[in-house]
């Protein structure tokens, strides 16, 4: 028996042998070897049959030399046999290798490669070994995939160019009222599709495994009118033809609400915020709607969260950021997260969304002449907005003559400064400033009654400037640009609103006279689609009811006109998300204006909760043991609730701790009275005799009898005639009274 040792090693040298052979050719000895030289190494000393020593670098025996060994390796026994039948893989792999790189074979490779050959085959244990390597041409391969995708292409344009002329001929049959015509024509485009269906038949038998073109339902559509019964055709045209004109219902209610812009004012329901009783003077959303601000003359800020309301409609925060100075414009940033707050001193403020202080603009030296060289505004602030798209720039103006740009993370110094002139080169102040839609402009409105707009970043000359837009001496409450960018639309202090086109600015496209504004913040808003323009007129106390007038921006018609209240429309802010109008008026109230079905969320979260009710647990001032059996000296009392004990302790002048009243007279109880601390004052005060009289009061008058009678002066000479004579009663003396008791004593 042969030893695995010996089967392995003989295993190691046939592979060797194949290799060399595939590389040299089976009529090829090796390199440096003769032709009988592979017998006689098979022969070699020291080896059993069937066993073959290792074969060097030096010594790789040819494939005939080879085969002989394994045949008769195969002849002595089974062992033998296993070991022949056993695959011998090296040679294809080299085969295929060269072939798949385009290498010609050698020329002792010819009569390998030309057929298969028997003993080989069974040498190597299966039958399709020796067989030619099949090759790939690539570049062919890649060529045929071109043509064959710029065919199926062809196919689909020419598909899609069918399929327009089956819709426009369609379009015409439906246009024929004529059934003769229509008939006609279906005959025809039937006549016209046979070809696509054949295209269409003979694409799909030569892909079967791919779908490539138009798809199934692009298909069916494009060959249905060969059969001549279209299950959608059928349902689409039932009947004799439509007239022509005629329109679905719903297409008219959509086209009359798209013609009558009336019916898209939001104004069928509305709510009421009671900020304060004064003027609300600014008004504020942030982008997504969630939450009002409202300012007032009150100095008042109040914060309003739809979501957090009830029916009760109560503000959740009021401070008073600016102290004692009336509120002017309250606006959200881009992002929302903070507020910027324009009042009427000369320093902006601006909050977070809570209301706690962020930043404050520092005030510039009022001593210098130059504003450029100032740090800050020095007189009172007019107006402020945002950037629209760099959420960290806002822009003021002020009655020192500037309209100033600044950051909030530098509140030292603002960063550009515009300085709005007259024609004559001399300063005027700008009342309203705005940013144009996407940041790039900035334009004020100022007391000449001028318009200037410059480019941000060119502060020196204006870009776009109309000298007499409004009448000089006005205060132009408010400037907007349109969604678009192209108008602008101001409203002055002389009871107008016009409409500009930015490009054309020397006179306005169109304008609306006779509507009153007392305030220096009457502002106008546009429609979020641009098609209103909306302004508040005011009205003086008991003379009618302040409106909101709403106006087409391509006529200037007036379209539509709401009484808000029996006071001035101040503000008006048109929600682009919400689709709700917020009004402020001259009486302290915010009225919302929405419509369930146009609006979203706003006001309609807020009026459908109901109100919160009082926790009795809250209004208890401290918990306490209830002991109804006890005896009444350990008996607790019962226990109030606060605002009752409030209202006890309030009339209670300690633990009111009551201020003391003025001093009337001269003074007392070591008090300087109103006359004042001086020297004087404090010598009368304590050289003044006290006048006061604790005595009988009637023996006071009756001190002044004697001499009144003796020389009459002022009642009795018109009376002497007709005065009867007066009878005084006689005092009694003190002595009878001593004996009487206690209760019969006279009380003076």
């Amino acid at each position: 028996m042969m030893r695995p040792a010996a089967s392995s090693a003989s295993c190691a040298a046939g592979a060797a042998g194949l290799m060399a052979a595939g590389m040299a050719g089976p009529g090829r000895a090796a390199p440096g070897r003769g032709p009988g030289a592979g017998a006689g190494a098979a022969a070699a000393p020291g080896t059993r049959s069937g066993s073959h020593p290792p074969a060097s670098p030096r010594q790789i025996p040819a494939v005939p030399a080879l085969v002989t060994p394994f045949r008769r390796a195969g002849a002595a026994g089974e062992k033998g046999q296993e070991e022949a039948a056993r695959p011998r893989r090296f040679l294809p792999a080299l085969l295929w290798f060269r072939a798949g790189r385009g290498m010609e074979p050698p020329e002792g490779d010819a009569e390998m490669l030309a057929g298969p050959d028997p003993e080989l085959a069974a040498t190597m244990g299966f039958s399709g070994f020796g067989k030619k390597a099949r090759t790939f041409d690539l570049e062919a391969m890649f060529e045929q995939t071109r043509r064959t995708a710029v065919e199926r292409s062809r196919k689909v344009l020419e598909a899609r160019e069918r399929e327009k002329e089956e819709q426009a001929e369609k379009e015409l049959k439906s246009r024929h009222t004529d059934s003769s015509a229509s008939a006609s024509t279906a005959t025809g485009v039937g006549s016209t599709l046979k070809p696509r269906d054949t295209a269409s038949s003979e694409s799909e038998d030569s892909s079967d495994e791919e779908l490539i073109g138009p798809s199934m339902q692009s298909q069916a559509s494009v060959q249905g009118p060969v059969g001549g019964d279209d299950d959608d055709d059928d349902e689409e045209f039932i009947g004799p033809p439509l007239p022509p004109g005629f329109k679905d219902s719903d297409d008219d209610d959509t086209e009359e609400e798209d013609n009558n812009p009336v019916k898209k004012i939001p104004d069928s329901h509305e709510i009421t915020l009671q900020h304060g009783t004064k003027t609300v003077s600014a008004l504020g959303l942030d982008p997504s709607g969630a939450r009002l601000i409202t300012g007032g003359y009150d100095y008042d800020v109040k914060f309003w969260d739809f979501a957090g309301m009830d029916a009760s409609l109560q503000a959740f925060r009021s401070l008073q950021p600016c102290e004692c100075h009336q509120i002017k414009s309250l606006q959200y940033s881009s992002t929302g997260d903070v507020i910027l707050v324009v009042s009427g001193n000369s320093q902006a403020k601006v909050l977070d969304r809570d209301g706690f202080p962020v930043m404050e603009c520092i005030k510039g030296d009022q001593y210098i002449v130059d504003m450029t060289n100032t740090k800050g505004h020095t007189a009172m602030l007019n107006s402020g907005c945002w950037h629209p798209k760099i959420k960290e720039e806002f822009l003021t103006c002020s009655n020192d003559g500037t309209v100033r740009t600044w950051d909030v993370n530098n509140e030292k110094k603002h960063k550009s400064v515009f300085k709005p002139r007259s024609v004559q080169g001399k300063r005027v102040i700008p009342t309203t400033c705005t940013y144009s839609r996407d940041g790039k402009l900035i334009a004020a409105g100022c007391q000449d009654g001028s318009i200037q707009i410059w480019d941000r970043n060119m502060s020196v000359h204006t870009k776009f400037h109309c000298r007499q837009a409004h009448a000089p001496g006005t205060d132009t409450s408010c400037l907007a640009f349109s969604y678009d960018g192209t108008a602008l639309a101001s409203r002055g202090g002389d009871d107008t609103l016009k409409m500009w086109d930015i490009r054309q600015f020397k006179k306005p496209l169109h304008s609306a006279e006779r509507l009153s504004s007392f305030f220096p913040m009457t502002d106008c808003c546009f429609s979020p689609d641009d098609k209103i323009l909306v302004t508040g007129t005011s009205v003086k106390k008991g003379g009618g009811s302040g409106k909101l007038f709403f106006f087409d921006r391509e006529t200037f018609q007036k379209l539509y006109e709401i009484e808000v209240t029996d006071a001035s429309v101040v503000r008006c802010l048109w929600h682009p998300k919400l689709n709700q109008i917020m009004v402020g008026t001259g009486n302290g109230l915010a009225k919302v204006y929405y419509d369930p079905v146009k609006s979203q969320r706003g006001a309609k979260l807020c009026v459908v909760k109901t109100k919160r009710k009082e926790r009795q647990a809250e209004t208890l001032t401290q918990d306490y043991i209830i002991t109804p059996h006890a005896l009444p000296m350990f008996r607790e009392p019962r226990q109030r609730s606060t605002r009752k004990q409030l209202e006890k302790d309030r009339l209670d002048p300690m633990k009111s701790h009551k201020p003391e009243p003025p001093v009337a007279g001269p003074g007392r109880g070591g008090r300087v009275g109103t006359h004042g601390g001086t020297l004087s004052s404090y010598i009368v005060k304590n050289i003044a005799l006290d006048k006061t009289d604790d005595s009988n009061p009637r023996e006071a008058i009756l001190r002044h009898a004697k001499e009144a009678e003796e020389n009459p002066y002022w009642v009795a000479p018109a009376y002497a005639k007709t005065q009867p004579k007066t009878v005084f009663a006689e005092v009694e003396p003190e002595d009878d009274e001593t004996d009487k008791p206690e209760w019969k004593k006279r009380k003076i």
